[in-house]
């Protein structure tokens, strides 16, 4: 029989979640769960946005239909606002459990390895989500204040939402449209680099599975990014006009 002392021993004692949390297992999870929010909502940000395709009509209704989901049940962009805060919350921990990680694997290897294929590779990936992550977060900044309560753009605030995307991104305005899609590119490169981890973390990258899962990884960026350019370009070139 085990002694009751054991049995003692072994109950959970409180504040446990809080140790999880902090640790690298903890915050892997934090970042896979937060990671999961953010590309369900790039895959409905992109589905959105490619309604300009079918015509401002069409783009404005739903505009409008965003901000007013869930009525009369709940009070006007109740549920819009619930979305950004979670989606706010999500980009917070996310880059909170990057930093963190990131830091206590620095800590971990205080002695650098000898140069090498798989440890530049490794600093390549490094520095392209450091760099790639704080240019992410000035086009968020920039787009908010573009497009979202329009204070830089140029059609202004009482415009209608499909005025606002064709001004913002005018010929004239070629070099936000570059910053566009440069952070564009970033957030594909990020996005490859967290499914890539998160397979990899899952266990499902040895064996035959590694080649297809770098190009599922690999497509799924792609896609995500060639549809979120579709827009601006397409404004640019006047297609869309």
């Amino acid at each position: 029989m085990t002694p009751p002392s054991s049995a003692k021993q072994q109950t959970p004692r409180p504040g446990r979640a809080g140790s999880r949390l902090s640790s690298s297992t903890g915050k892997k999870a934090v970042m896979a769960v937060t990671g999961v929010i953010l590309v369900l909502y790039l895959v409905a940000h992109v589905a959105g946005n490619l309604k300009i395709f079918a015509g401002a009509e069409a783009f404005n209704e739903y505009a409008h239909w965003l901000r007013h989901i869930g009525e009369p049940a709940v009070p006007g962009r109740f549920v819009l606002t619930l979305v950004e805060v979670v989606l706010a919350v999500s980009v917070v921990l996310h880059m909170w459990a990057a930093v963190s990680l990131a830091r206590r694997a620095a800590r971990a290897r205080p002695v650098r390895y000898a140069a090498g294929r798989k440890n530049r590779a490794s600093g390549y990936a490094a520095r392209t989500m450091r760099y790639g992550g704080v240019i992410i977060l000035l086009f968020v900044i920039w787009h908010l204040l573009d497009l979202t309560f329009a204070t830089v753009n140029p059609a202004g605030g009482e415009a209608l939402p499909y005025d606002r995307m064709v001004q913002g991104f005018a010929p004239e305005r070629w070099p936000v449209t570059l910053f566009y899609a440069i952070s564009m590119i970033m957030i594909g490169l990020h996005l490859r680099h967290g499914l890539w981890s998160a397979f990899q973390t899952l266990g499902l990258t040895s064996g035959r599975t590694r080649r297809p899962l770098q190009l599922v990884a690999g497509a799924v960026a792609t896609l995500l990014v060639l549809g979120f350019l579709a827009v601006p370009f397409a404004v640019t070139i006047g297609v869309v006009k």
